[in-house]
């Protein structure tokens, strides 16, 4: 994957969601992933945001849309959605800072490890509290900010970072779920690290 138009049509093989205005935002699932979506973004003409924990151990999410384009709303749920997948989920916490920059901040060089990246301007803040919903995007299941879906019918659960396993997890969320969803597709949905369901 060489650029930003075969990036928004393989946007699958990386964790995803759609805003609710509708702007498409991807985040990798590996140091790997982070420096390849990086590199795509950093080689377009074009500039783009990009989110990281203040902390180590999380995926960078960039919103592939015109940053002229990007609303406030499209900032805070790409700002939750980036800390509830890195490790401050995992860890069970409920907020963490988020750090925001544009691409043409962002460099790497050779001394640099897989995944790592400078910025070289001083980045945004925003905190977040960690929570998701369950709710389907494209006709997948995707666990989402509250805010992403416009029709709250269209929420199934609502999660938060919890003692017990997501595989734990599996059979309750399954007889919760009135769509019948296999084991891959629940896992793949949700954060690593346990979980609890909010009534």
């Amino acid at each position: 994957m060489n650029s930003i138009e075969e990036l928004e049509k393989n946007y699958r093989k990386y964790k995803w969601f759609y805003t609710a205005s509708g702007k498409l935002v991807v985040g990798g699932k590996s140091a790997d992933q982070n420096d390849t979506l990086l590199s795509i973004v950093k080689r377009s003409k074009n500039e783009h945001i990009i989110m990281h924990t203040a902390e180590p151990g999380s995926p960078f999410t960039v919103i592939l849309a015109d940053v002229k384009k990007v609303t406030r709303s499209d900032l805070e749920e790409c700002a939750v959605f980036t800390g509830c997948f890195s490790r401050t989920w995992k860890a069970g916490k409920k907020k963490t800072i988020i750090s925001i920059f544009q691409s043409s901040q962002i460099y790497k060089n050779r001394s640099m490890s897989t995944g790592t990246w400078g910025v070289s301007e001083k980045a945004d803040k925003i905190s977040v509290s960690l929570e998701l919903v369950l709710t389907k995007q494209k006709g997948s299941l995707r666990a989402v900010p509250e805010k992403s879906v416009k029709n709250k019918k269209d929420i199934l659960l609502k999660i938060v970072p919890g003692n017990i396993d997501k595989s734990e997890m599996l059979p309750k969320l399954q007889v919760e779920l009135s769509d019948s969803y296999n084991q891959d597709e629940l896992l793949s949905a949700l954060p690593a690290g346990g979980l609890r369901i909010v009534k």
